[in-house]
């Protein structure tokens, strides 16, 4: 199906101005579209520093990034920005949903800076909650539904510009075991029925297990990349 993510060469390098930390050494990486990639490493190990840079979130060092054949490496924020709202969806652990808002008006954010008429992101809005069992929750807000509630809504509302890619950072870390399987399988479905492609931080081996590939990282490289059920997709090199 193609390429949508390739990185050449990219590293990234904090300087705290006493010292430079490199959080990412040079690497190379391919996901395909269509792919299920969960990336798994302890806390520092770079894996949150690459889904940083594979959002647009913030930048590299040095290298080319390729996002769905678009050189996003030297982009200004605006550009930036657009590109996010366009090609990428994004679900965080924390849900990042807007209080005293809601479910259906949280759905209909991206919308708006995407310039859909009212008509339309309500509909669009509606269409998703009922897809990710909230269709009876449209009006309540996020005070008023439960933990792996709000993360549905997240993931409406990361599904609301039809993005090719969904990137989770840590999606099932402030849910019960009951809760996180069910967001997996919302993934899940999204990846096999829609060919969305999904790409998930994870630190749980049992949340990693539902991807069809897995990325290890320590000390900002890649020590181990596994593709489950004889798959081929995908190449990496560090």
């Amino acid at each position: 199906m193609g390429e949508i993510i390739r990185l050449t060469g990219v590293s990234k390098t904090y300087d705290t101005g006493k010292i430079q930390v490199q959080a990412l050494k040079p690497l190379d990486l391919v996901i395909e579209q269509g792919e299920y990639v969960a990336i798994m490493g302890s806390s520092g190990s770079g894996k949150s520093t690459l889904m940083n840079i594979l959002g647009c979130l913030d930048r590299p060092t040095s290298g080319q990034y390729l996002l769905d054949g678009q050189d996003v490496s030297d982009k200004s924020d605006n550009e930036l920005s657009l590109i996010r709202n366009q090609k990428i969806g994004f679900v965080f652990q924390s849900f990042n949903l807007i209080p005293r808002t809601s479910a259906l008006k949280n759905v209909e954010l991206p919308m708006i800076y995407a310039r859909v008429s009212s008509k339309q992101r309500e509909a669009r809005a509606r269409e998703l909650l009922e897809k990710v069992g909230l269709g009876e929750r449209l009006d309540h807000m996020p005070n008023e539904i439960s933990g792996g509630q709000k993360q549905r809504v997240a993931i409406a509302r990361a599904l609301a510009n039809r993005p090719p890619i969904i990137f989770a950072d840590e999606p099932t870390g402030n849910l019960d075991s009951a809760s996180s399987v069910e967001i997996m399988e919302i993934f899940t479905r999204l990846n096999r029925e829609e060919g969305t492609t999904v790409v998930l931080v994870t630190h749980e081996p049992d949340i990693a297990e539902f991807a069809d590939r897995i990325l290890t990282f320590r000390d900002g490289r890649v020590i181990s990349d596994v593709k489950k059920k004889g798959q081929t997709k995908g190449e990496v090199t560090a």
